[in-house]
């Protein structure tokens, strides 16, 4: 597999961790802190137009884990991951995995993926195994 990009976005008290291949682009983090998050700008991700408070909040509506952050003191991701992977069919979406999981790929390659993970369960993902909102454009329904 290739290297995966990540992007990092800082503040003084958090740092916001944005995983783009994982985006299934639900709209969630635009849709609701706008002032932070606007696709339409370069860098998309300004820290200065939210309190720290509400940017958590936002990112941990990231149904895919897309979004992630950490606290600077701390050097790592914040996050209570279950003893076990919880897998959630969503509605006419795709399978939501809560915890850290293990996806092992055909080739051999391996991928620990967490806190938050959604696989495509429509078969149209451009991003496979990884859902990328395919399911709402082609109207699936399961």
């Amino acid at each position: 597999m290739s290297k995966e990009l990540t992007k990092k976005y800082s503040n003084d008290d958090i740092t916001v961790v944005w995983k783009p291949k994982l985006c299934i682009h639900s709209t969630n983090c635009w849709r609701g802190l706008g002032s932070v998050f606007d696709p339409n700008r370069k860098p998309w991700v300004r820290m200065e137009g939210g309190t720290s408070e509400q940017i958590v909040a936002q990112v941990e509506k990231c149904p895919s884990g897309a979004l992630s952050y950490y606290r600077n003191e701390e050097q790592q991701a914040v996050s209570e991951l279950p003893a076990h992977a919880v897998i959630e069919v969503t509605e006419n979406g795709p399978l939501a995995i809560s915890g850290s999981a293990l996806i092992m790929f055909s080739d051999g390659t391996e991928q620990t993926c967490g806190p938050k993970t959604v696989l495509c369960r429509c078969g149209h993902s451009g991003n496979k195994p990884f859902c990328d909102g395919s399911h709402s454009r082609i109207g699936f329904k399961g």
